[in-house]
């Protein structure tokens, strides 16, 4: 049989009020919240979240929809997160969505169902009806990575357009002038590429719409996309990827057609993942704050959990710069 709350208190040696405290995140004594969670440990007690909810109680549980869990930047993301969810009292429901706006109104259905106390919304979340509608119920969501201005809606995200424009910045040092940009379909790639076209024109540099290339979210597009523009004559001497992944898509394209990473083809990619360290040459790449990132969003959307601030709130922190071996001078300045 499973433990029950009669369980708990008598083996904590303590009233089942006290329990209940505790699972509720209520004041109580030190001594007797540590006898209660020595108790839980002990007896493996797992509070029923649809009890709590049936009870119109807080279920002390949060939903996260994110857009891609195979993104190295999106699972770091969501173990972030959920350390930072833990941290604060708090469990974490996660739901992959594959960029699909079907399969984001199915769980955000099924996690209201499971009564849920909050969400958190990840890059990519595409249906602004669904958000508006959470906050038609009053439902506190938060966003991460991603903002929709039309939406009153805390939010926590990177300044992605200074990160594109300091890219291309970057690259421009280097005397690189045909820079192409691969992206996938989402706000944040339209907010880099805005930076980066503002870099080419500040420069004099024409913004040449064909080496602009957007990515259908299949693994392996990235690269033939690349492949692409790189069979052309006149080919990119640099490309700047919106991601790590697409970045490396970017690489294996380059070898397949035999251009030398970075003696012949500079690339750079976004989000500073783990991929970057580890690819061959090792990836220039625009860091976002991941961990401050995480901690914010995840304490915005408990404040308003806890009726602690109606106030909504736009964080936008700055990416950073991390140059290694995957660009170099554009070949024609050599020498």
């Amino acid at each position: 049989m499973k433990p029950t709350i009669y369980d708990v208190a008598e083996r904590a040696g303590v009233s089942i009020a006290t329990v209940s405290y505790v699972l509720n995140n209520q004041r109580v004594g030190k001594k007797s919240k540590e006898k209660v969670l020595q108790a839980m440990r002990e007896l493996n007690y797992k509070p029923s979240v649809l009890a709590s909810a049936l009870t119109g109680k807080p279920t002390s549980t949060i939903g996260f929809l994110l857009p891609d869990l195979a993104n190295p930047f999106v699972a770091e993301m969501a173990r972030r997160v959920e350390d930072r969810a833990h941290e604060r009292g708090y469990n974490l429901v996660i739901c992959s969505t594959d960029f699909d706006p079907n399969k984001e109104a199915l769980y955000t259905s099924l996690l209201k169902q499971k009564s849920v106390d909050g969400f958190i919304l990840a890059g990519g979340f595409k249906s602004v009806e669904i958000i508006k509608e959470l906050l038609e119920e009053q439902t506190p969501v938060a966003l991460l990575a991603e903002s929709h201005p039309s939406t009153s809606v805390n939010s926590v995200k990177v300044d992605d357009f200074t990160g594109g424009y300091e890219v291309t910045s970057y690259l421009l040092s280097l005397g690189h002038r045909r820079i192409a940009v691969l992206g996938e379909d989402a706000t944040s790639t339209q907010d880099r590429i805005r930076g980066y076209k503002q870099a080419l024109m500040e420069n004099g540099i024409e913004v040449r719409e064909e080496w602009i290339a957007i990515s259908d979210f299949n693994r392996g597009n990235g690269e033939r996309l690349v492949g692409e523009m790189l069979g052309a004559s006149d080919r990119p001497t640099a490309v700047f990827a919106c991601n790590d992944l697409l970045a490396i898509d970017a690489i294996l394209a380059a070898r397949e057609k035999k251009i030398p990473v970075p003696d012949d083809l500079s690339i750079i990619g976004f989000d500073n993942t783990l991929l970057s360290r580890a690819c061959d040459p090792p990836l220039t790449t625009m860091e976002q704050p991941m961990q401050d990132m995480c901690s914010q969003v995840v304490d915005l959307l408990i404040e308003e959990i806890e009726g602690k601030s109606d106030l909504k709130k736009r964080i936008i922190m700055l990416p950073r710069l991390i140059i290694r071996q995957s660009t170099g001078p554009c070949p024609s300045d050599k020498g």
